[in-house]
């Protein structure tokens, strides 16, 4: 079994109230495959520049993450630039360098071309579709993340991909703006008529809730003494969610809400440190561990 994902690697520079960092590693595809990887092999079709070095190549090694896809390419990798007040949960955004990834069009390798999984990163919603139409079979299942940018500028566009997707991963903010309702009940009503099936909205601090069409389903976030940078949390969530689906070879209710867990899990190592400095650093047993308690702290004994 196969897991591609398709996104971005991207250079960081942020600063939170503690504390900050200059040419991070960061990037949609990075924290997707850092964290999916725990649980399934993963492949990456991805662009960076000449600046992308051994050190960046190196956070990949030794784990279960085929880098074929990865093209580099004359110029500057991808660059974002931002900073977080006391709020966590909304940056400001600084400056944003397109670089190398400004003309980044997807071309998969063959064999990626019949993967049995594909996470489409937030990117442009043309290259999204054009992804699945290259793949030479049709996925078990296709997961997609957009933003509010796509969804206001490529309206059509980001409709025409959403037709192939069964599993939409977005926020709060954008599942309203996407719909137009408030209220997220009426919103996956909505979702489900543009073709995904199931819904995940991250709503950071506050956890994360899931639609299918046999239920609802809400968990908070992981319990944190010591929160550093939320960048990329998102991001981890969906590695996390869809690599233990990956995994389990399942998408029934019961394994959407147990990869719901597993996503708020991931997602919370990544916003104890910066960057992927805690992702490169934790070890399966403490994953097992968090998990276990994560699922002690939510049971409710019959009522």
């Amino acid at each position: 079994m196969s897991l591609l994902a398709v996104g971005s690697i991207a250079f960081d520079d942020l600063e939170t109230p503690f504390g900050r960092r200059e040419h991070a590693l960061g990037g949609s595809a990075t924290y997707f495959a850092l964290s999916a990887s725990r649980f399934h092999p993963v492949r990456i079709v991805a662009v960076v520049g000449e600046d992308f070095g051994p050190d960046q190549m190196g956070v990949f090694d030794r784990r279960p993450i085929d880098l074929a896809g990865l093209s580099r390419v004359k110029g500057l990798s991808f660059h974002w630039k931002g900073t977080y007040g006391y709020d966590l949960n909304e940056a400001t955004t600084l400056a944003t360098d397109l670089n190398v990834f400004a003309d980044f069009r997807p071309d998969l390798p063959v064999n990626y071309r019949e993967s049995q999984y594909l996470f489409l990163g937030n990117i442009d919603p043309v290259l999204q579709l054009d992804v699945v139409r290259q793949m030479t079979t049709r996925p078990k299942w296709i997961a997609l993340d957009t933003m509010n940018y796509w969804i206001r500028g490529s309206r059509s566009a980001l409709e025409a991909v959403l037709k192939e997707v069964d599993i939409l991963l977005v926020n709060d903010a954008e599942v309203r703006e996407l719909t137009q309702e408030h209220g997220l009940i009426k919103a996956y009503r909505k979702i489900q008529a543009l073709g995904p099936k199931n819904l995940v909205v991250k709503r950071g601090e506050y956890g994360v809730a899931l639609f299918t069409p046999e239920g609802y389903f809400a968990a908070p976030a992981y319990p944190l003494e010591n929160v550093f940078d939320p960048t990329g949390a998102g991001d981890t969530f969906a590695g996390g969610f869809l690599g233990y689906l990956a995994w389990i070879e399942r998408m029934d209710v019961t394994a959407l809400k147990h990869a719901a867990l597993v996503g708020s899990v991931m997602a919370s190592f990544t916003v104890e440190q910066f960057s992927t400095e805690r992702l490169e650093q934790i070890s399966q047993d403490e994953v097992r561990n968090r998990l276990s308690l994560f699922s002690d702290m939510i049971r409710v004994e019959d009522l």
